[in-house]
């Protein structure tokens, strides 16, 4: 999607501002002796009281409200029966429709105690995602985002899941640009145009690039069980630069 005027843009920040509060408001409740149902029970009252609707189930139909990933798994986790427990990497992934436009955010959670690796794969899954979204910028190419997510993994002795991307957002879940990778990609010739909403959420692992699905249809996995974090936003490219919907 690119946007075409204010009242484009205001929606986008209410939905974006409101799958913000969610994701925030489900990292502090979480504690163990929960179990991943509950803690998507928070998730879903908090969109349904603004009138916003589950995006992935709206769109692809999955059995929850939001996505709930107990390491190892990392992606697309389905809530149920898992009781949380101390030291877990938790990944909420949460999407919501409101007033006919969509907004995307997630992020990793260590639930206390948790390893010093642990602690700083979290620290800098959230430094990638943020190396990727000062590459924004309208006129450059989209493939200058996974440059410097790469850029930055690679410094720091990670890896990036490479079957998993961004993406555009906001007329719907998954949007025009289709799957931006968050890897270099020498290929890609597309360029950000001023106004496009998007994505941006790397994949960076103590090991892993690659998840394979589970038998259920949808929780994604490294073959090898290496932790893997998740942090997303969406965003916009402005002529003054990225504007971020989705801050808490």
């Amino acid at each position: 999607m690119t946007i075409d005027n204010e009242d484009q843009l205001d929606k986008l920040r209410a939905v974006g501002a409101l799958v913000a509060r969610t994701l925030a408001a489900m990292g502090a409740a979480l504690e163990p002796g929960m179990t991943t149902r509950e803690l998507d029970d928070i998730g879903r009252a908090l969109l349904e009281a603004e009138g916003a609707r589950s995006a992935p189930e709206l769109t692809y139909d999955f059995p929850g409200a939001t996505c709930i990933s107990v390491g190892p798994d990392c992606a697309h986790g389905i809530p149920g029966d898992t009781v949380i427990k101390a030291g877990d990497l938790i990944n909420i992934d949460v999407s919501a429709e409101l007033d006919g436009f969509f907004g995307d955010t997630g992020a990793s959670f260590s639930v206390p105690p948790t390893t010093k690796r642990i602690e700083r794969l979290c620290r800098d899954g959230r430094r990638a995602m943020w190396a990727g979204i000062r590459a924004v910028r309208p006129g450059g190419r989209l493939n200058e985002i996974g440059r410097s997510i790469e850029a930055f993994a690679d410094r720091n002795g990670y890896s990036l899941v490479r079957n998993l991307a961004s993406h555009g957002v906001g007329r719907s879940l998954h949007d025009a640009p289709k799957e931006i990778p968050t890897w270099h990609e020498p290929r890609d010739r597309r360029v950000i145009t001023e106004g496009l909403v998007f994505t941006i959420e790397p994949f960076l692992s103590l090991g892993a690039d690659w998840v394979e699905e589970l038998d259920d249809g949808w929780t994604l996995r490294p073959p090898g069980r290496e932790a893997t974090v998740q942090y997303e936003h969406t965003l916009v490219a402005t002529r003054n630069g990225p504007l971020v919907l989705t801050l808490a």
